[in-house]
């Protein structure tokens, strides 16, 4: 009876400690000491296809953070909607399901206005005046808009400026666009802009856009140059216009239940790996893009159409309406600081 009790106070008094500490402990991912790198897997699922700046951007990220981590870490890369596509990817973000995505950040139009600044008409000229826009003190606001779902914005990985294709006729004015229907990322000011030119618009999963294509459902979509490309849009279109009008910027976006369950060596880790994955998104960008047109041009499916800086001019003005219909919505302040980042 002696020893049965003696064990018995040894339990409670294990119970009582683990109880009292519980509180004030970070519980690490895995069971790894908490100033050690804690043991993980890591998901990061996108759209996209393999020959893309973000799935470069992924892959770079992946290979810091495992060889930093001596295999610790693992990351898991699941491109082309193969995990989960842009219907679902963002639920299961929030979920935990995954712990990284890189969406186009017009689908968060619904969480938060703000979310449209890519979406502006001829904003941004090039990768490098949307990068100062994202990096600066109001893009970070943007990106951390989120919190309440669970979700923070992280880094912004730039894709490009979009540009028209289509089935049924070359678009070189903005009066080409009349009676035609196109494909869009969804949201407010899209819809708008293309209300603005007489033409339709309709949301279409990325990963069902080809079929779409082919089948009629919509004349023509917007995409970057790597994205039509790779997807191989042209093969179900005939005309593509260079228009640059709006643009495809993603950013980073994670768990914040997973963000704040790493210990700080983990973290560093993590954080360094995005930072690595970043500078190679934003630097393939543009090279990816402009290999992207030659490839396009070469395979000669599409008849291109390159706008005149006179032609361009044309659909700005038919166009800038739209800053004055969102300016209350999306904020005043966020489009200034939109504009002083493009000068």
């Amino acid at each position: 009876m002696k020893k049965f009790a003696l064990s018995l106070f040894v339990l409670i008094s294990v119970i009582f400690l683990v109880a009292c500490q519980g509180d004030d402990e970070k519980i690490p991912v895995s069971g790894e000491a908490s100033d050690g790198v804690q043991e993980m897997k890591i998901k990061f699922a996108h759209v996209v296809a393999e020959n893309t700046p973000k799935h470069k951007g992924a892959l770079k990220m992946k290979e810091y953070i495992e060889k930093e981590s001596g295999g610790k870490i693992e990351v898991e890369i699941y491109p082309n909607s193969s995990l989960f596509g842009d219907q679902d990817e963002y639920q299961n973000l929030v979920a935990n399901n995954i712990q990284f995505i890189a969406p186009d950040l017009t689908k968060f139009v619904g969480n938060n206005p703000q979310f449209n600044v890519p979406a502006l008409p001829f904003m941004f000229d090039d990768d490098d005046e949307a990068i100062a826009f994202w990096d600066g003190e109001k893009g970070k606001e943007v990106l951390a808009s989120l919190k309440n779902d669970g979700v923070i914005g992280l880094s912004m990985w730039p894709n490009g400026g979009k540009h028209l294709t289509n089935g049924k006729r070359p678009i070189s004015s903005p009066e080409d666009l009349k009676g035609l229907k196109f494909r869009t990322q969804g949201g407010q000011v899209l819809e708008s802009i293309y209300h603005a030119l007489g033409a339709g618009s309709e949301s279409i999963p990325f990963g069902e856009l080809y079929t779409a294509l082919d089948q009629g459902v919509v004349d023509g979509q917007e995409n970057t140059f790597s994205n039509i490309e790779s997807k191989k849009f042209d093969e179900v279109q005939k005309y593509m216009t260079v228009m640059n009008h709006t643009r495809v910027d993603y950013a980073v976006f994670t768990n914040t239940k997973f963000w704040d369950s790493m210990n700080e060596a983990t973290k560093k880790i993590v954080e360094d790996g995005l930072a690595a994955g970043t500078e190679v998104a934003r630097a393939e960008a543009k090279s990816l893009n402009d290999k992207a047109l030659e490839t396009i041009k070469e395979r000669g499916n599409v008849e291109i159409v390159e706008l005149t800086p006179e032609q361009v001019e044309e659909f700005r003005k038919v166009l800038e309406p739209i800053y004055k219909e969102y300016e209350e919505e999306i904020g005043a302040d966020v489009i200034e600081a939109a504009r002083e980042a493009a000068k």
